[in-house]
């Protein structure tokens, strides 16, 4: 289990809670959906001529969702038997599911005008790698929905633990292990500035600022409220500490070549 794949290949099954919770995984894509659909009205594209790309997808539930606005919907992971629960509750014509590698994609050089990339990078062995076969999928202009958390934030939702994401990984090792979390940490967190190198080759529109200023139109009322004492601290955050946010919102473009 050195690189992490064999753990990847069994997360369905190590965290059902999550990967089957049916409400909140569609409470998840609703949020993603509204971020992409403001992205394209303001390139001026229609969501339905689109052919989208879901990496990590999982048991298919917020794949399901994305095909109700987007022409043709694939997901893809490395779990199979959470592919196959997905195939076998596809529920829709438009969406098809492949078992696959997201260092290794199995599809063509600019098959894709979208890809969906939803807190996955830090459960990767190689999310450069990672980057580098979206770049190649996505075709010239296409986008990229990328989440990403911050190695930065205070609480890591994968052990429900503090600070696990700030220690170097023997010590993580040992946390986790010591709270009986797990045998040890696989993923792999970076700061913003970490980030912003690994999406390096693409153009980013923020758009974290502009979902904790407008949760109602990003569907994001789960996390906050309008109004709300949270969101005033989030606005505060942004403002004077952008880089210890804890979850970054990023649309990224693929340059367009001549």
């Amino acid at each position: 289990m050195g690189d992490g794949l064999e753990y990847q290949r069994d997360f369905s099954e190590i965290h059902p809670k999550t990967m089957f919770d049916e409400q909140g995984r569609l409470q998840k894509a609703r949020k993603t959906v509204a971020v992409i659909l403001d992205a394209l009205w303001k390139a001026r594209i229609d969501p339905g001529q689109t052919r989208l790309l879901d990496i990590g997808c999982s048991t298919g539930i917020l794949t399901r969702h994305y095909a109700e606005f987007f022409g043709q919907v694939v997901g893809i992971d490395i779990d199979d038997g959470a592919v196959e629960w997905a195939r076998r509750n596809r529920a829709a014509n438009n969406v098809s599911y492949e078992i696959g590698d997201s260092m290794e994609l199995p599809f063509l050089e600019g098959e894709f005008d979208l890809v969906t990339c939803t807190h996955i990078y830090e459960h990767v062995p190689n999310a450069t790698r990672m980057l580098k076969e979206i770049c190649r999928v996505l075709r010239s202009g296409g986008l990229c929905y990328f989440a990403a958390e911050n190695r930065l934030r205070v609480w890591d939702g994968h052990y429900n633990l503090p600070f696990v994401t700030m220690l170097p990984r023997p010590l993580a090792n040992i946390y986790v292990r010591g709270t009986g979390r797990g045998e040890r940490r696989y993923e792999t967190h970076r700061t913003l500035w970490g980030l912003k190198r690994l999406v390096q080759p693409f153009e980013i529109t923020d758009y974290t600022g502009e979902v904790v200023r407008d949760p109602e139109k990003f569907e994001a009322t789960d996390m906050m409220l309008p109004g709300s004492m949270k969101q005033r601290v989030a606005k505060a955050m942004l403002a004077a500490a952008y880089w210890a946010f804890p979850t970054y919102l990023w649309i990224l473009r693929k340059p367009e070549t001549r």
